[in-house]
């Protein structure tokens, strides 16, 4: 019964993000207004934390159609992006199109067998899909190289669904304190955690 509600949960959030490919949803091209609304979640603040040269191989979980990726994958060696909808990494792809150093995943974080290690993983607004957050922060850790920085960008809003008018999609709220024991627990120093104006981000080393 478990693993049947499990595969639910699952399969109704790649409908959703499928859904949302198909209704021409790809942010990577939204105006500028919108983009910074979006960087009340991330942006250049963000994507500083992760200290990116293109020595650092990097890994982003949730990539979406790219939105973070168009401004990461420049400024580093090597690009990895994971996510779980197939819409949306084939609509990632067109977009990172023309970086060569990128990689892109289909796949379900948890589940997938990486085969690599990387100096930086970050993820914004993809952990309230997770339910199971202490094994996702065990797993980044595993993966992370020596010395490597883990960026994570948590939404506030704790409610338990997010309503898009024609569907509801069941989520999973991050609670900061919660998060911050998760991560020590892993074996990860928390180096800095500040608050975005609809966020809490933290900083994380090996």
């Amino acid at each position: 019964m478990i693993m049947a509600r499990k595969e639910y949960e699952t399969k109704t959030v790649i409908q959703h993000y499928d859904a949302l490919i198909d209704e021409g949803n790809d942010p990577v091209h939204d105006p500028q207004p919108l983009r910074e609304y979006m960087d009340k979640w991330d942006g250049a603040a963000f994507i500083g934390q992760m200290q990116l040269n293109k020595n650092k191989s990097v890994l982003e979980i949730g990539v979406g159609t790219g939105r973070l990726a168009v401004r990461t994958a420049p400024l580093c060696g090597e690009f990895y992006g994971i996510d779980i909808s197939p819409k949306t990494i084939e609509q990632a792809k067109k977009n990172l199109a023309s970086y060569e150093n990128v990689t892109l995943i289909c796949g379900d974080f948890l589940s997938y067998k990486f085969e690599r290690s990387f100096d930086v993983v970050y993820s914004s607004l993809t952990f309230m899909h997770i339910k199971d957050k202490p094994k996702a922060i065990s797993k980044i850790a595993e993966l992370l190289n020596g010395n490597g920085i883990f960026v994570l960008s948590i939404d506030k809003n704790p409610d338990n669904y997010i309503d898009f008018g024609t569907r509801r999609l069941k989520v999973y709220p991050d609670n900061p304190n919660e998060m911050a024991g998760y991560i020590k627990a892993a074996g990860l120093t928390v180096l800095n955690q500040y608050d975005a104006e609809l966020a809490t981000v933290f900083t994380a080393v090996l």
